[in-house]
């Protein structure tokens, strides 16, 4: 085959197309969560762990699927996956604005995970190869606009429509526009990757990356409230992870593997891979520490402390594109270097807050921190993936997104079980001789929020120490070479032409 790169004028409409998709379904992953108390009420649901499911088997079935998306993405040409994947997601939209009970909401969101779980890893591959190498940085900002954007506004938007209005309008406001997405992909789409019809699905390979990352989500999420010691989380985590070092074997001996670890040989998407693991579960620390210190310790409302958040998410989406034309000039160390460090800033500013502490310090400290986030993931992510042969695409973009998911999700658990068992011992400490009895509701209440405050600032602390664990990382990283030569031998060694297709 033909290894030398060309490259067309980009595709940008299809792209706009593949945006609008993956921005309706990035939104709908953070859009449910402050809105399962209204849930409850009005579906009659006693039990908040039941509710919480809306949630769990949403992260569930996508932590199943986007292991299999670089299989999907070599077999299948980006029009048709696509097609399929908001066909799938519109049905299980519609299901769940409808829903008449707790069962049939619950079953539209499961489908809706299922279609939304390929649109990441696509619409990344299908910038991939419309883009070369040395202007991917760009490229990808815009993407990371999408990414980190749409579920940054989701709990202020949620927050606002179920303070005012009913929640079957969160569906309702997302089915009109991946109808469209849907129509206009029928119209327009073209296909630009290349296909491999001779590739084939290892069946066991899919069961066993079932097991594993349906076990590790399942185990941690319910460890953040059941604690680790729980039988069925125990039961779970033991299975997913006797599960993974099956899988990592398999996977490295076929020939044809569900998801190709051999990309973990290339140092740079290696490194890459590690900070972004790291990166990701400081950045998910955030997104629920934060809201539980400004909601359970300050008794904000949900709308305003969404409105809180939202200069941070604003932030991140003026800077996605700004950051990429950095990287493209400057490469993804220094922009990695000064990223963390205001990472790692901003996380302590978190944890020295206090009962009194004002509603600018909380903005400024978390808006600070997403700007720092900003600079981070993109660039250190484009670096990696730059350094992998074309066909290792698919596989490395599911490499990502599968750790980011999986990190995210341990590293949730781990800092919400820190952060509760830190609240108990604390509350114990202060209680040493005291009569239960003889507190008032006010001394209760000014109890829970000391507590709860001092829990929150510790896993504060702690997300501060891995951010500065990625931060170290980040001194190691070298600018990937994309000259022409370069790229040009790393694909002919591989045999690969990286010259997109029209279907």
């Amino acid at each position: 085959m033909n290894s030398t790169l060309q490259y067309r004028k980009p595709p940008y409409l299809m792209l706009v197309i593949l945006f609008v998709g993956a921005f309706v379904s990035f939104l709908n992953n953070s859009l449910l969560n402050v809105a399962l108390p209204s849930i409850m009420t009005d579906l009659n649901i006693a039990d908040y762990s039941t509710v919480q499911w809306l949630a769990t088997g949403y992260m569930l079935v996508s932590g199943i699927l986007i292991p299999a998306s670089a299989f999907l993405l070599t077999r299948f040409s980006n029009r048709h996956l696509f097609i399929a994947s908001m066909t799938i997601f519109t049905l299980g939209t519609a299901l769940a604005a409808y829903a008449p009970t707790f069962g049939v909401l619950l079953t539209g969101r499961m489908i809706q995970a299922a279609g939304s779980s390929i649109m990441g890893p696509l619409l990344m591959n299908v910038m991939l190869v419309s883009f070369p190498r040395e202007k991917r940085g760009t490229a990808m900002g815009v993407f990371g606009l999408v990414m980190i954007t749409a579920p940054a506004i989701g709990p202020t938007l949620s927050g606002y429509i179920v303070e005012y209005h009913d929640w079957r309008i969160l569906f309702e406001m997302i089915l009109p526009l991946a109808v469209i997405s849907l129509l206009l992909a029928i119209w327009k789409l073209e296909n630009v990757m290349e296909q491999n019809k001779q590739v084939t699905l290892d069946y066991l390979s899919v069961v066993l990356s079932s097991i594993v990352f349906g076990g590790i989500l399942y185990g941690c999420s319910s460890a953040s409230s059941d604690g680790w010691r729980d039988e069925i989380v125990l039961t779970t985590l033991i299975v997913g992870g006797i599960a993974l070092l099956a899988f990592i074997v398999r996977q490295i001996k076929m020939e044809q593997p569900l998801l190709d670890l051999r990309a973990y040989k290339y140092p740079m998407f290696a490194l890459a891979s590690v900070i972004a693991i790291v990166n990701a579960v400081s950045m998910f620390s955030g997104m629920i520490l934060t809201p539980a210190y400004v909601q359970s310790v300050r008794g904000i409302s949900p709308l305003d402390s969404g409105l809180m958040m939202l200069p941070g998410a604003i932030v991140m989406g003026i800077m996605s594109p700004i950051t990429g034309k950095l990287f493209d000039r400057f490469g993804p160390r220094l922009l990695a270097v000064i990223g963390l460090t205001v990472t790692a800033v901003s996380t302590y500013m978190l944890a020295q807050l206090q009962i009194d502490s004002s509603y600018t310090y909380i903005i400024l400290a978390y808006t600070l921190r997403m700007f720092g986030m900003s600079m981070v993931m993109m660039p250190i992510m484009t670096n990696g993936l730059n350094q992998l042969p074309t066909r290792l695409n698919p596989h490395g973009t599911a490499i990502n997104n599968t750790a980011q998911q999986v990190s995210g999700s341990i590293g949730t658990a781990i800092l919400v079980t820190i952060m509760n068992s830190v609240t108990k011992t604390e509350a114990q400490s202060l209680m040493a001789g005291v009569d239960p009895t003889t507190l008032t509701e006010a001394s209760k209440a000014a109890l829970t929020q000391h507590t709860l405050l001092a829990g929150i600032q510790y896993s504060f602390y702690v997300a501060f120490a891995v951010n500065i664990v990625a931060l170290v990382l980040a001194i190691f990283v070298k600018r990937v070479d994309t000259s022409a030569d370069a790229v040009s031998k790393l694909e002919g060694k591989n045999n690969v032409s990286t010259k997109p297709v029209t279907a």
